[in-house]
């Protein structure tokens, strides 16, 4: 029993080692979106709609498409560390940048073309071009996250994560002052707004891409090479997967909000929802910051052949961040007809939002589990698998039963969510079924192979990559 007691001791500092570092710089960097949001509202009301539009829409969008691209590097890098391997890290972070630097660029139109494509959807003239105007500037911001992504999944790897969080610390505070000077001082307005945060995501890279090259990684980095062009078409498989499995995940949220707005009369409705997802989103980060925990610790210490260990990491991470969520689930339900006063005074919405603390508690509850599910999935190298998990759990279940219950049955709102969170729970279920059944010894093989596969002393061409993977996997089940 003091053996159990001590392991578990051990592999939870091993887990707060990464995840609260992990959870901080979410934060720092996720509240350089809000004081953006916050500084465009003392310009004016359509200033402050348009900046909230394309930060929930169009950079959404492309900050999902990429981070998920970079999120390869999570599997192939972690394992590599496990392995010892340590020279091929900087050769897949520099694969990484090919890829999403290159898929920034053919992401660029949508900010390019902002305004037509938010008329498309129906927002206001004046709201699509005054956030038209904003992405032209902001175009920097896509390739800042082009070049960020690759790079926090190598510090990841090897848990460097406590830099991260000191810079986008340091980044947040210059992004405070920089907006003060040039949005409110001098009355640059959503051009300021829009160069001040190419300057921070910049900034965040600078200080990044400085502490790569000051010789604290001698092994992992030894500057550029030619290598990182090699195998690119299977490189290019797995971030494709990994981007499809993150994005069907983020955009989820985002199809209720818009399932929402199409409810007759749905101001209220929008209110509602908008203030629930809001509790969420921060309850979120501590989940996404076990993500990056569990990731780290799977891919590393599968790709040190230890599967127990790998088995025994999932298990502590689960249970921990379950009742985490457990506990803010419980707060929820208890403060449910408090909590939307802290944004709101109106009656009408406070008992609307109220309605929903039900179905708030139980979707944080779930995702206090599906993202550390994800980020299993991401370690062992499961994407594809997800993807399709996703894809039917979401998208064949969850939206549609959701439309059923809002539309038809004339829920709602609250309809809407039932759906959301039905799709989630299959979700959930079936991912722990996944892997809680998985025979971690063969996942422990498989990550051996994948790491002579791709890196290693042998570079095969990527057909074979993708060939021998297959043979592998075939192989183990």
């Amino acid at each position: 029993m003091q053996g159990i007691a001590k392991k578990c001791w051990y592999e939870s500092k091993e887990l707060w080692h990464i995840a609260f570092p992990a959870i901080l710089t979410m934060v720092f960097q996720f509240s350089i979106s809000f004081v953006t949001v916050a500084f465009a509202g003392h310009i004016g009301d359509v200033e402050l709609d348009a900046v909230a539009v394309v930060e929930n829409v169009i950079e959404g969008f492309v900050y999902g498409i990429l981070l998920g691209m970079g999120s390869a590097l999570e599997t192939l890098c972690g394992q590599a560390v496990g392995a010892g391997q340590f020279e091929m890290l900087g050769i897949y972070m520099q694969r990484s940048w090919i890829i999403c630097l290159t898929t920034a660029l053919f992401l660029t139109p949508t900010y390019i073309f902002t305004s037509p494509i938010l008329k498309t959807f129906h927002q206001s003239k004046q709201i699509s071009e005054a956030a038209g105007r904003y992405t032209l500037w902001a175009i920097p911001q896509i390739f800042a996250y082009a070049f960020n992504f690759p790079l926090q999944k190598f510090f990841q790897s090897q848990s460097r994560v406590w830099i991260m969080t000191a810079i986008s610390g340091m980044a947040l505070g210059v992004h405070a002052l920089l907006n003060w000077v040039f949005v409110i001082k001098l009355g640059y307005g959503l051009i300021g707004a829009a160069m001040v945060g190419n300057i921070s995501w910049w900034l965040i890279n600078l200080g990044q891409f400085l502490y790569l090259i000051c010789g604290a990684f001698p092994e992992a980095w030894k500057g550029f090479s030619c290598a990182a062009f090699k195998n690119l078409a299977g490189f290019v498989k797995l971030s494709l997967s990994s981007a499809v499995m993150l994005c069907l995940e983020l955009w989820y949220y985002s199809a209720v909000i818009i399932l929402v707005g199409l409810l007759k009369n749905p101001k209220l409705q929008v209110g509602a929802i908008s203030i629930s997802m809001n509790y969420q989103l921060w309850t979120f980060m501590i989940a996404l910051g076990f993500n990056v925990a569990i990731s780290v610790r799977v891919s590393n210490e599968l790709g040190a052949n230890h599967p127990k260990a790998a088995k025994f990491s999932v298990i502590i991470a689960v249970i921990t961040s379950a009742f985490i969520g457990l506990i803010f689930a419980i707060i929820v339900l208890i403060e449910r007809k408090q909590l939307p006063k802290f944004f709101t005074d109106s009656p009408d919405l406070i008992n609307e939002t109220s309605k929903l603390g039900y179905l708030l508690a139980a979707t944080i509850f779930l995702n206090s589990i599906q993202p550390v599910l994800s980020g299993v999935s991401i370690g062992a190298g499961w994407q594809s698998l997800v993807a399709f998990i996703n894809t039917g759990c979401y998208y064949v279940v969850g939206l549609p039963l959701g439309a059923v219950l809002g539309f038809k049955l004339k829920m709602n709102a609250l309809g809407i969510w039932v759906g959301m969170l039905v799709g989630t729970a299959l979700q959930t279920i079936i991912l722990l079924i996944i892997t809680f059944k998985t025979k971690w010894h063969k996942e422990a093989i498989f990550a051996e192979e994948r790491i002579k596969a791709w890196g290693g002393q042998v570079e095969l061409p990527s057909t074979q990559v993708m060939e021998q993977e297959q043979y592998i996997r075939n192989a183990a089940n």
